[in-house]
């Protein structure tokens, strides 16, 4: 993948992509609103969901550790992966020991993520995604675009056209005179997915959360088929991230109020289903738990940057998201779109590569993400931060430049007044455009005019040098004396800030 302004450049320039992208987003950014309106104690919950979340992390070791030791008190197995390549190999050897090459799984971003079917059918077995849009995504050959509707790049009849194409190679074919109506194009799917989910003898999961008090793993969905890789399947794999852990059962009542309504704009999830370890009788006859760090545990060690940890994938910041919605999920490069995958992304895999030190750039940072955040991340401090290390690292070395040549400036004020007056003095011959590398920021905006005088200048003019009420004017940023105190602060009945003073 190119680094995103390219990819994004490329994007914006299909309208069918931008139409599809437009309604959806639209549409369930809509009805989130109404949703979340309904409730009056939104903004406590929101705050209990962030406070659950940050309190978890600081004590992320003592809750994985109890967690473990109730996954197996409950009859199930847990293995720990640090990477990618380790969390494949221990899912494939334990697929490759059921003698089965086959499996089915549930809609899961963390095998996404470590790119799981790909080694899967490297070992020869067939992974069959059963969510719908996972479906198309994986009939049509392409990549998930969003987190909660991965083929949401994509309209009915474009669908309609991969099922008739597609499907008989995996399975039991389209009907020949399919339709773009929803309802043929979901009873296509119905009929396609049956055989698989009654043949297969191992299901492979994720998980919306992990409680650690018993053990128990949770996934929510709204159209019954993860239930039925979760139950029907012989064996089942569940590789989860380190940081789908809460403490307890009553931790669940928040999440189970925010995420379907953040999410789908529903009051809770037509499916939640919920497991611990095995029962004679009942579901699988073997648990596997394969807990994933792949980067989890240098993003804790962030002090900024490990609040994108607390997400919990409800999408609601990529369908408010002006960058995403024009651009689409696939310019990102990575299975985590949008706003979340702008700061999740760079923390996991790192910043070496031109993707992923293009990504903190991916926004406008107008902090609509954070304003619909269900869990307060805040989204645009963390794209700040991470724009910071790119720099740091040795990327984006006129930025830096230029900031520095900034920072020098506002230290020394006298400099910073002469290039003020210089700039106003010569305002006439300044180009509308910027030479250069500054070329592409002026394709696309205009270049703020000088005015003719500054607020310095006009307040010396003005004022004659002295502030209201009669102190002596000091530069901004020039050194007052230990009796300095900033603007705001009380300083005593004599100092009091008089009604209607500026």
């Amino acid at each position: 993948m190119p680094a995103f302004p390219k990819a994004a450049h490329e994007a914006v320039r299909n309208p069918t992509l931008r139409a599809n992208l437009r309604h959806a987003t639209h549409t369930i950014r809509d009805k989130r609103a109404k949703a979340v309106a309904e409730l009056d104690d939104w903004a406590e919950l929101r705050e209990a969901g962030k406070r659950i979340k940050e309190h978890t992390l600081r004590h992320l070791d003592h809750y994985l550790v109890r967690l473990e030791a109730a996954v197996t008190a409950a009859g199930g197995t847990v293995q720990w992966a640090a990477d990618a390549d380790e969390a494949n190999r221990i899912v494939t050897d334990l697929v490759l020991a059921t003698g089965e090459r086959e499996v089915v799984k549930v809609k899961s971003m963390a095998t996404q993520e470590i790119g799981l079917n790909e080694a899967l059918e490297a070992a020869g077995i067939a992974a069959y995604e059963t969510d719908l849009a996972e479906l198309i995504v994986q009939l049509g050959d392409d990549r998930p675009s969003h987190i909660l509707v991965p083929a949401i790049h994509r309209n009915r009849g474009e669908i309609r056209d991969i099922f008739r194409a597609e499907m008989g190679n995996w399975g039991r074919p389209a009907p020949e005179d399919l339709t773009d109506r929803p309802a043929d194009l979901a009873e296509a799917a119905r009929l396609h997915l049956r055989e698989k989910f009654l043949r297969a003898k191992v299901g492979i999961s994720g998980a919306n959360f992990m409680v650690a008090e018993t053990g128990t793993l949770v996934v929510v969905e709204s159209e019954g088929n993860g239930r039925m890789c979760l139950t029907l399947p012989e064996t089942l794999i569940s590789v989860v991230g380190i940081e789908k852990t809460v403490p307890t059962w009553r931790d669940l009542e928040v999440f189970l109020q925010t995420l379907p309504r953040s999410s789908t704009a529903e009051r809770m999830n037509p499916y939640t289903s919920m497991w611990t370890g095995t029962t004679d009788g009942d579901g699988p006859r073997t648990f596997h738990l394969v807990l994933l760090d792949n980067g989890r545990t240098d993003t804790l060690a962030d002090e900024v940057g490990r609040q994108a940890l607390r997400c919990i994938r409800c999408s609601a910041c990529l369908n408010v998201c002006p960058v995403y919605e024009r651009a689409g999920g696939h310019a990102y490069g990575s299975v985590y779109p949008g706003p979340i995958g702008a700061i999740l992304t760079p923390q996991l895999r790192g910043t070496a590569s031109e993707i992923d030190a293009s990504l903190p750039y991916a926004s406008s940072l107008c902090g609509a993400c954070y304003d619909v955040c269900p869990v307060a991340i805040d989204i645009p401090e963390v794209l700040v931060h991470l724009r910071e290390k790119v720099v740091e690292q040795g990327g984006h070395r006129l930025e830096g430049a230029a900031m520095g040549a900034a920072a020098w400036a506002f230290e020394h004020p006298r400099a910073y007044a002469a290039g003020q007056r210089v700039a106003a003095l010569t305002r006439r011959l300044h180009p509308s455009r910027l030479p250069g590398p500054g070329r592409a920021w002026t394709d696309s905006r205009d270049l703020p005019e000088v005015p003719a005088e500054s607020f310095r200048t006009w307040w010396m003019r003005e004022h004659g040098g002295r502030e209201q009420g009669g102190r002596e004017r000091v530069d901004p940023g020039e050194h007052e004396g230990p009796e300095h105190v900033d603007p705001g602060e009380h300083r005593g009945p004599e100092h009091e800030r008089k009604e209607g003073s500026a």
